[in-house]
C-alpha cells in the first residue's frame, strides 16, 4: 500500500511539472503572438513547436515564419532533416495547413469537373495572368485526363485593384464557370454582387505561400508554383500520389 502511494504520489507530480510547463509555454506563446502582431501588424494565426529545439513555428497573415523562444528574434526559413535525407520539414508544415485551410472554401470554389476523376487540384488564379488564361484554354484537356480543376481568386494586384472586382463579378455571376472563361478570354464581365469571400481566398493564399498565379494545390498539400500542361500535370500527380 505504501508502495502503491508512493507511485500515485510521483504521479501526481509529474503530472503538476506538466500543467505547469504547460502554462508556461503558453504564456511564452501568448507573449511572442502579441509581440509580433504590435510590432508587425500582422496577425498571427497559430504558433506550435517546430522542429528545431528553441525555435517556434508561426503561421501568420503572410506565411510560416519561425521565432525565438523568448520571442526576440523572428526567421524566415526552410528547416530541412539532414537525418532524413534532407527532408524539407517546414513545407511538410505548409502542406497541412493548406489541406486542413481549404476545406473552409468547399462552397466557394468555381469547379471545373473531368468526367472520369482521378485527381482534384485547387488553383488559385487571377483573370488577367497570361499563364492562367493558358491553362483555361486548355481546360478541356486536364478534364480529359481525368483532372478536375477548381479554382479560388487571388487577385496578384491586391484587394483593391481593378482584378478583384472583376474576380467579384465572377464569382457572383448567374454562371460563374461561363463567366470564368469570358474574363479568362480577355473579355468584359457583366458587373455583379453578392456576399464572397474573395478576400478570404487571397489572405489564405498569402498565409500559406502564395505569391504569384497560377497556383496549383495537388491534394497531398505540395504545390506546383506555376503552370503545367495536362500531361505534366499528369505525371506531377502520379508520382505524388499516395
Amino acid at each position: 500500500m505504501r508502495l502503491f502511494s508512493r507511485g500515485v504520489a510521483v504521479f501526481l507530480s509529474l503530472l503538476t511539472l506538466n500543467t505547469q510547463a504547460s502554462v508556461l509555454a503558453d504564456a511564452a506563446n501568448d507573449h511572442i503572438k502579441a509581440k509580433i502582431e504590435s510590432t508587425l501588424q500582422w496577425q498571427v494565426h497559430a504558433i506550435a513547436d517546430s522542429p528545431v529545439r528553441g525555435l517556434v513555428q508561426v503561421s501568420t497573415e503572410n506565411g510560416l515564419f519561425y521565432a525565438s523562444a523568448d520571442g526576440t528574434y523572428f526567421l524566415q526559413a526552410k528547416i530541412y532533416n539532414l537525418d532524413e535525407e534532407m527532408r524539407n520539414e517546414s513545407e511538410i508544415a505548409l502542406a497541412e495547413m493548406r489541406i486542413e485551410g481549404l476545406k473552409q472554401f468547399e462552397n466557394s470554389y468555381i469547379e471545373f469537373k473531368a468526367k472520369k476523376e482521378k485527381y482534384v487540384v485547387t488553383v488559385f488564379t487571377d483573370t488577367t495572368c497570361g499563364y492562367c488564361r493558358r491553362l483555361h484554354e486548355q481546360m478541356g484537356e486536364y478534364n480529359e485526363a481525368g483532372i478536375t480543376v477548381r479554382y479560388l481568386a487571388y487577385p496578384r494586384a491586391g484587394l483593391s485593384s481593378p482584378t478583384y472586382r472583376q474576380m467579384v463579378n465572377v464569382w457572383c455571376a448567374t454562371d460563374p464557370k461561363d463567366a470564368m472563361s469570358t474574363a479568362k478570354a480577355g473579355q468584359n464581365v457583366a458587373p455583379a454582387s453578392c456576399k464572397t469571400d474573395i478576400a478570404k481566398q487571397y489572405q489564405f493564399g498569402r498565409s500559406i505561400g502564395v505569391n504569384g498565379t497560377p497556383n496549383i494545390i495537388l491534394p497531398n498539400g505540395t504545390v506546383v508554383p506555376g503552370y503545367q500542361p495536362a500531361d505534366q500535370l499528369l505525371s506531377t500527380l502520379q508520382s505524388t500520389a499516395g
